[in-house]
């Protein structure tokens, strides 16, 4: 894949360049981009990037008579 190259000032930033270059890529590769920010940011948080963040919880609750 040929690297591809946008300057420009940030606060300017004319998105075209980014949105054109995303849908090239296709969805498999967003996805796979995306799980990557992910796990870089669980990371940078100082957390293993293997354990999933969704805690589950189950609880059961029984009627009382009385």
């Amino acid at each position: 894949m040929p690297i591809v190259e946008n300057y420009g000032k940030l606060a300017k930033a004319n998105r075209s360049f980014d949105i054109k270059f995303w849908q090239e890529q296709g969805p498999e590769a967003i996805f796979i981009a995306a799980m990557q920010l992910i796990q870089d940011s669980i990371l940078l948080k100082g957390n293993d990037a293997n354990e999933s963040g969704i805690q589950r919880t189950a609880e059961s609750f029984k009627k009382i008579s009385g």
